[in-house]
């Protein structure tokens, strides 16, 4: 085993759940990390010897970023979708489709090279965790594809079949969904540990809340776990659904009734609402009541979304920030949805904190303090911090 001794920390911030803004901040600390586990936690001046030594010169550090909801395997582009957007159209989920006509298009050498470069994109700003979903293949094999690459970089694969109906089975939805259901799952499942499914009665293209059940109950029944898309483009039964089957998190939550916080306030110890602000920045919608939803008690995560159509952003950061300004979020509060809350809607405990036994999966700022992740919007301060050896 390698050890390395982290030093000369400016502000540790574990994210361990402690004190009055839950991030557990410890003033001259050390960590030491053996291999890529924490192992000792404490003050500077009793660190026990290691292997190396890694000096971060008065920066502070956090938990690595958990982005738990991303659509990475894809090609083509929609930047002329975003300018029209800026200038009145609405998103209907429509777009979908032309992504989809590029991605089937790609071969697995290109798509494995684009996601790559997003995954490494990501760790450059300091995520080390993420979530990656299907969705812009919606044919069995073209699915079954993107979950076999996308396992090559994270071991949370998100099986989305139910993204939207594809043009070729528009005239058949009840044939897609036998699809979805069926065979697509059989292929795409062993790839995945997750389904989800775009709920989203607004929307011509996505799917019904009895349509939705049916998808979730079939991936239930298959052996994965369970998200929703919920609540995106209007009010709708999204939300109600993820509660009721106990998914792990409904992402989206723009548009909430009190039944709505009402019911993730009473399943908060099951399913996180996931907020993603880069979409409503990139769509011109209206931002989630992120103050509400923790004032009701609602367990809350931050991802970024990135995708080709309604948030081609891969920074947390950058989320923080709006999360910060546009929705309520104190900057303590967008950083523990950013790191430990989005790993309980990934129900995992190995990262997203700083404690023994975690993963050593770390981030470094080039700042004294957490707080200039939003200080400082669209500075470059957050980056993964690589262990030696």
């Amino acid at each position: 085993m390698s050890s390395t001794l982290i030093t000369g920390i400016g502000e540790l911030v574990t994210c361990d759940g402690s004190g009055e803004d839950r991030l557990g901040i410890r003033p001259d600390a050390a960590v030491v990390a053996e291999d890529d586990r924490i192992v000792w936690i404490g003050r500077a001046a009793e660190a026990p010897a290691a292997d190396r030594r890694v000096d971060l010169d008065g920066r502070a550090l956090i938990p690595g970023f958990v982005d738990s909801h991303s659509h990475l395997v894809f090609d083509g582009d929609r930047a002329a979708e975003f300018a029209a957007r800026m200038t009145g159209a609405a998103y209907d989920g429509g777009g979908i489709a032309t992504s989809m006509t590029a991605t089937r298009a790609a071969s697995d050498g290109r798509l494995r090279e684009l996601l790559g470069r997003r995954v490494t994109e990501m760790r450059a700003q300091g995520t080390t965790t993420v979530e990656i979903k299907s969705g812009y293949g919606l044919s069995v094999a073209d699915e079954a594809r993107a979950l076999r690459i996308a396992s090559e970089f994270t071991s949370e694969t998100t099986f989305l079949g139910a993204h939207v109906v594809p043009p070729e089975w528009r005239h058949d939805r009840a044939g897609y969904l036998d699809l979805v259901t069926g065979e697509m799952l059989v292929s795409a499942g062993p790839h995945a540990r997750w389904i989800d499914v775009f709920c989203e009665p607004a929307s011509p293209y996505a799917f019904t809340g009895d349509e939705a059940r049916r998808v979730l109950l079939a991936g239930r029944e298959a052996g994965l776990e369970l998200r929703v898309h919920g609540n995106q483009l209007g009010h709708g039964p999204g939300v109600q659904l993820a509660v009721e089957l106990g998914a792990a998190s409904v992402d989206h939550c723009t548009y909430l009734t009190d039944d709505d916080v009402d019911a993730l306030a009473g399943a908060r110890d099951s399913t996180v609402a996931t907020l993603l602000p880069g979409v409503e920045f990139s769509t011109r919608s209206p931002y989630p009541d992120g103050r509400r939803l923790i004032d009701a008690g609602v367990r809350i995560a931050l991802a970024s979304d990135c995708n080709p159509g309604t948030c081609y952003s891969s920074s947390i950061p950058f989320m923080l920030a709006l999360a910060v300004r546009e929705m309520g979020l104190t900057p303590a509060e967008a950083l523990y949805a950013a790191t430990a809350g989005a790993a309980r809607s990934l129900r995992r405990t190995d990262i997203g904190r700083i404690e023994l036994g975690t993963r050593a999966d770390l981030a470094v700022l080039d700042a004294p303090s957490y707080l200039h992740l939003c200080y400082r919007p669209g500075v470059p301060i957050a980056r993964t911090l690589e262990l030696p050896g």
